[in-house]
């Protein structure tokens, strides 16, 4: 009785301990990829990178950081970030806009009507996506 309960356990610590390497494995393959956990941190470190790529203008970055924030705050069901997530990533290709007329606006109206179709938005959140929207739909030619 005493072999076979020692046979289980140590079957039971092997099947563990190949579970704990898959799931290393997988997290290391993730972090390789560049895809983050969802995590508050994550969204944190999403926040800070893409408001110090703005500020160096770097906005092909920035906007690269704000989407992993939207990310992030979907993963955190937090919709009323990802509303904010949206405005500023839309904003980054606003910007883009502004330096390079060749830039497509239409993902920027994509991402500033997500933000506004979320119930959770506040107040100060709608009326910047709408401002927003409206800049882009007249610089699209059509009607806001």
């Amino acid at each position: 009785m005493t072999t076979r309960l020692a046979t289980g356990l140590i079957l039971i610590i092997a099947v563990a301990a190949g579970l704990a390497r898959g799931m290393e494995a997988q997290e290391r393959a993730r972090t390789e990829a560049g895809i983050q956990a969802i995590s508050w941190d994550s969204w944190l470190v999403a926040k800070t990178k893409a408001e110090e790529n703005d500020a160096a203008g770097n906005l092909v970055a920035a906007l690269q950081y704000y989407l992993e924030y939207v990310r992030q705050a979907q993963g955190l069901n937090s919709p009323a970030r990802v509303a904010w997530g949206k405005n500023n990533a839309a904003y980054m290709i606003i910007k883009m806009h502004r330096q390079d007329a060749t830039v497509d606006l239409t993902p920027a109206e994509k991402l500033l009507e997500e933000g506004l179709a979320i119930p959770e938005a506040s107040e100060d959140c709608r009326r910047v996506l709408s401002t927003n929207l409206e800049h882009v739909k007249l610089s699209l030619g059509r009607t806001p």
